[in-house]
């Protein structure tokens, strides 16, 4: 897979994230393969009832916001929680 849909899949669930990391182009997508893993990581608190629902609202922005980003081939950091690195 190209850089570009290697960050493309990346978003799309755990399941997508893991077929990125292991057959797509990891140097050439690693911005959006660090963006798609923080946001799955930084949702995982939106099964709390109420107050998690809200920030499931905000996590579901920011995804569609680094989906588009991937699709337009643009590295643009989500709101909030796009500075984090956990892939170097």
């Amino acid at each position: 897979m190209d850089a570009r849909t290697t960050g493309i899949v990346a978003y799309i669930t755990w399941i997508g994230f893991l077929i990125a990391i292991c057959t797509g182009d990891k140097e050439g997508a690693k911005f959006h393969l660090n963006q798609a893993l923080v946001i799955l990581l930084f949702s995982l608190p939106a099964m709390i009832p109420c107050v998690g629902w809200l920030w499931g609202i905000f996590m579901l922005v920011c995804w569609v916001m680094g989906l588009i980003a991937a699709i337009n081939e643009e590295e643009k950091e989500v709101p909030l929680i796009g500075k984090i690195r956990l892939i170097k």
